[in-house]
């Protein structure tokens, strides 16, 4: 079993192999019962505050008994999935009902207008945990997303899986208050952040940093949303981060004409201020391997 120290605030998934997850930590654990490999994802709320998880299965997929719930501070609940199921999990926060009972949510929310989100999934942005269980070569696998953008810590930790790349994976940092002014979501004018837009979400076509491949004229968006697929924050990733930050970075500040990242011609059409904040936030989460963590 993976021993490591909780950060403080997260919302934990626990699944019976086992999954450890995270938003504000998602602890989830897989096993198998009676020769049928089974799933249990348990979901603990380690934030300081009240967490309305919402789920939403693959289409064409079994659907699992809930599909939202409420977990105060420190509350779990557990749940199991069938066989092959696939789907996510997010955080909805700062969620209330109207004088006509309509429920809805600051950050995540599902626009059903009840607690249950009954198919429909999170509004962007909301950090996302994923899972294919029984999928190629019988495989389960997992990720935590900020494509979508971020709202709480998440974090999935699998338990009794025998995989060489059976670790951790999560964002368990709060980056809502590093989270650029472009980006940022606030619950008022000029109050707190509660959520962070992708930076593919912001920065839209016209403000889009694109990449081509020297002496072709064939343009590519890959560079700019690749990196927003996030999956874990530690300060450890950092380290990893700086060699790719660093010379993306460099070619940025470069003249147009000396912009090249690798093989890849970068081009930017929004300043290089507003950009260069983007790509700090984009590039602090990135997980380069599910051995990263063991190396």
């Amino acid at each position: 079993m993976l021993k490591f120290a909780y950060p403080p605030n997260f919302l934990l998934f626990t699944a019976q192999i086992t999954f450890l997850a995270a938003v504000c930590a998602l602890l989830l654990s897989h096993s198998f019962i009676s020769g049928v490999q089974g799933t249990s994802f348990t979901i603990v709320n380690k934030c300081n505050y009240v967490v309305w998880p919402g789920v939403l299965s693959n289409a064409g997929v079994s659907t699992i008994s809930t599909t939202g719930f409420t977990l105060r501070r420190g509350e779990s609940k557990t749940i199991s999935a069938p066989a092959s199921w696939g789907g996510r999990f997010w955080g909805r926060t700062h969620c209330s009902l109207d004088s006509a009972g309509k429920f809805s949510c600051l950050t995540g929310d599902c626009g059903s207008g009840k607690l249950e989100c009954s198919g429909n999934g999170a509004a962007p942005p909301a950090t996302l945990a994923e899972f294919t269980l029984d999928g190629a070569g019988g495989l389960d696998f997992f990720d935590v997303s900020l494509v979508d953008g971020y709202n709480v810590p998440m974090l999935v930790v699998p338990h009794g899986g025998t995989g060489r790349n059976c670790t951790y994976t999560g964002c368990v940092v709060d980056l809502n208050d590093s989270c650029p002014s472009e980006l940022k979501v606030m619950k008022r004018e000029g109050g707190d952040g509660v959520a962070c837009k992708s930076a593919v979400a912001a920065v839209r076509m016209g403000h889009r940093t694109l990449a081509r491949r020297h002496r072709t004229r064939r343009c590519l968006r890959e560079l700019a949303h690749a990196p927003t697929a996030m999956r874990m924050m530690i300060k450890a990733a950092h380290l990893h981060v700086a060699k790719l930050i660093t010379p993306l970075l460099s070619a940025l500040r470069r003249t147009p004409e000396e912009r090249y990242f690798g093989k890849f011609l970068v081009h930017q059409s929004d300043s290089d201020t507003k950009m260069l904040r983007v790509f700090a936030v984009t590039l602090r989460c990135i997980n380069f391997g599910w051995g990263f963590f063991n190396g």
